[in-house]
């Protein structure tokens, strides 16, 4: 089953925790990453990964539909690498 943001939200929950509050906790983490990371803070979590902005410069593509070149703009994205991740259970 694919993990969905109401998926990760719920495990964020904790006991006597609503879920609305559980998704304010899940979005408030991920929105402290983002500030961070385009504040060009390297932004690391022990076991879980690394995240950072990567840069994407201007380039040319194709418009599979009308198979006609376009120009895609320069843009900045938020990247992540893995760490040394465990499967438990």
């Amino acid at each position: 089953m694919a993990m969905n943001n109401s998926h990760l939200a719920e495990r964020f929950r904790i006991e006597g925790m609503s879920g609305t509050d559980a998704g304010k906790l899940f979005d408030g983490a991920f929105d402290a990453i983002v500030t961070a990371a385009t504040s060009g803070n390297e932004v690391s979590i022990s076991g879980f990964g690394k995240f950072e902005i990567k840069e994407s410069i201007a380039r040319e593509g194709r418009n599979p539909a009308r198979a006609e070149t376009v120009q895609i703009a320069a843009s900045n994205k938020l990247g992540s690498r893995r760490q040394g991740l465990r499967r438990t259970g």
